[in-house]
């Protein structure tokens, strides 16, 4: 009866168009009611807690990032650098937004802005060149949502911080799954551009990608930076985060020169608005994570999946399967908040490592951002290429099976998270 009060509040809330924080603060109430204990200083209390944690100050610096590489100039030249490589190839603009994903994925954690970023300078150049627009769209959303998993990820320190589980190991975790995530979809462009015909850029010289490697030289640098420092120690991933942002400020204003004193207003102002959103949603669902621990929530769910405990490969493919259910209907944030007090409790009862379950769950939150109905990226590039939102899901469906299948191998065969997270860790 506990889960069914739950669900109906916070299903009930959400289908009023309430905001996700405040049906999680809603759903909060009810099951204080429903436990006998109503307490409104329980909701002040938790919500204060749940933003005053220091490795959540890395959010709005990644995100200060993003916004700042975008506006000084960064993007641009890794889109730049990864064109004087692979353009002069078929379908080359295609392995020019995958490898500018990646690239660009290691430097902002936000599958928005990244997707927002490519689009708008390649889906020019891909129209240009003759090529299937809604297709080269659904490539740049799937791009896009690679962002979360290789770090630094804003999906990791948000899900690091409600599962109490170590955001550096996640970060490292992330690396080699975003690189097959990568890989799955050079596979896939490959095999439906194959038979389009589109015009090629001429092939760059040595020279000019010499020139194109040093113009972007700076840009390149950063996620080796950022990597670098907290594989070797050096600095936190709240420090990395800073430390980032400070770059890319310093890069765009004095180096690339870019990046305007008059545009800066602009740049901290959406970086604040979109950081006030994230952290008041981490507020309100940790009040709603106090209360499932309370009523015992993750404890009845595991009476219903106890026959599967027993196997740790089909109880994950379960959890999977659950949360790509949610994350068709729910943005990322919120799933991750929801989720994680109600399915970590499972899955260290289980057995499965925390870091291993956190990357696996990430990754499938970040596929939920090109599944419709809500689709956030989908909607991004929608709106940037000037493309019916239609002609963006059927572009995008060959990008999502591949995605869904490295999911899948990353279930079947766990080793390939956790070998090189443990060679990352120097073991």
């Amino acid at each position: 009866m506990t889960i069914l009060v739950f669900l109906v509040s916070l299903l009930g809330a959400m289908a009023l168009g309430m905001p996700i924080a405040f049906a999680l603060i809603v759903c909060a109430l009810a099951l204080m009611l429903w436990l006998g204990n109503f307490d409104s200083q329980i909701v002040a209390q938790n919500m204060i807690i749940g933003a005053d944690n220091f490795q959540l100050l890395a959010v709005p610096f990644f995100l200060l990032a993003g916004e700042l590489m975008n506006v000084g100039g960064l993007s641009k030249r890794i889109v730049n650098f990864a064109l004087a490589c692979l353009g002069h190839i078929h379908g080359g603009l295609g392995y020019v937004a995958i490898v500018a994903a990646l690239i660009l994925a290691a430097l902002s954690g936000s599958a928005a802005a990244d997707t927002a970023a490519l689009a708008a300078i390649l889906i020019p150049m891909m129209r240009n060149a003759g090529y299937d627009i809604p297709r080269a769209a659904g490539l740049i959303a799937a791009g896009g949502i690679i962002a979360p998993v290789i770090p630094p990820s804003i999906g990791f320190i948000v899900f690091g911080v409600a599962a109490n589980v170590s955001i550096s190991q996640l970060f490292l975790a992330g690396v080699v799954p975003g690189l097959m995530m990568g890989l799955a979809l050079v596979v896939a462009w490959a095999i439906v551009s194959r038979r389009d015909k589109m015009k090629t850029a001429p092939r760059a010289t040595m020279r000019e990608r010499g020139r194109a490697f040093i113009d972007g030289f700076y840009a390149l640098l950063m996620p080796v930076m950022i990597l670098g420092g907290i594989k070797w120690g050096i600095v936190t991933p709240t420090e990395a985060a800073v430390l980032a942002a400070v770059y890319a400020l310093v890069i765009g204003m004095f180096v690339y020169r870019e990046l305007k004193p008059s545009m800066l207003y602009g740049v901290f102002l959406t970086a604040a608005k979109t950081t006030a959103v994230v952290m008041f949603l981490v507020a309100a669902a940790l009040v709603s994570a106090w209360l499932i621990t309370q009523a015992n929530i993750p404890g009845e769910i595991s009476g219903l999946i106890e026959p599967l405990m027993g196997n740790k490969t089909i109880l994950m493919f379960a959890l999977m399967f659950l949360v790509v259910i949610v994350g068709t209907a729910l943005d990322f944030s919120p799933t991750v908040l929801i989720l994680t007090p109600v399915l970590m409790p499972i899955v260290k009862q289980a057995g499965i490592d925390p870091v291993y379950f956190g990357v696996l769950f990430i990754i499938n939150n970040a596929i939920g951002l090109i599944t419709p109905p809500v689709g956030i990226v989908l909607n991004v590039v929608s709106g940037v290429a000037r493309v019916p939102m239609g002609a963006v899901i059927r572009g995008v469906n060959p990008f999502l099976i591949a995605q869904l299948i490295v999911l899948v191998l990353l279930i079947i065969f766990p080793d390939l998270v956790m070998v090189p997270l443990a060679w990352l860790r120097g073991r």
